[in-house]
């Protein structure tokens, strides 16, 4: 599968803050950034630099800065949210935009209620965010819009993620690399990923 998992120990500690059970609603949140602001780190790392000439207090040199520094974070509401700060933090210069979607009752199919993306989305680098990779029905479909948009670039970045939902990824968008902290077991029959954490978005803002 076309899934990338980074094993970073600081990653892999705070993941396992997250998944108890008596972590707060603070804690989840804080955790929750601070794991997005690392994935955001290791997924940047094959971006392409440029040399340029850079005067320091002793000599001119030459050093490498990004060859495009056009990126945009966009969350799948409303857990998502939960993750740009992290990603801000890290590239305080990024654009970021929204993707809402909700699931047909009937169909079961993600249905598109709100989005809000760059003017120049077609030209950014795009981080697709959501803490929870589960069927995949949701990521697929917001890939699906940004394509439509002429997004050229986009990576789909999770906290956690079952196989079935990476299946899905990789068989409805085959060029679409997915990261992730964690690739666990499975879906239960109620479409929870297992281990998992429960609900990330009820966990981040304290709903149920």
């Amino acid at each position: 599968m076309n899934v990338n998992v980074t094993n970073h120990p600081l990653i892999q500690h705070k993941l396992a803050i997250m998944r108890r059970t008596d972590t707060g609603c603070k804690e989840f949140r804080e955790l929750a950034s601070e794991i997005a602001m690392l994935l955001c780190y290791e997924i940047t790392r094959d971006l392409e630099t440029k040399e340029v000439d850079v005067t320091t207090p002793l000599v001119t040199a030459k050093l490498h800065v990004l060859a495009n520094e056009k990126f945009a974070a966009v969350p799948i509401l409303r857990a998502g949210l939960g993750m740009v700060d992290g990603v801000v933090n890290l590239i305080p210069n990024i654009k970021v935009g929204h993707i809402g979607l909700y699931r047909d009752p009937e169909t079961l199919e993600p249905v598109e209620y709100y989005c809000k993306l760059p003017a120049d989305i077609e030209d950014r680098h795009v981080f697709l965010l959501d803490p929870m990779l589960a069927t995949g029905g949701s990521a697929s479909a917001a890939i699906s819009l940004l394509k439509n948009k002429g997004v050229k670039n986009i990576k789909c970045v999770n906290i956690i993620a079952a196989p079935e939902g990476v299946q899905r990824i990789n068989d409805d968008h085959p060029d679409i690399p997915v990261y992730c902290a964690a690739l666990d077991d499975c879906l239960n029959d109620h479409g929870y990923i297992v281990p998992g954490l429960g609900d990330a978005g009820d966990r981040i803002f304290g709903t149920k």
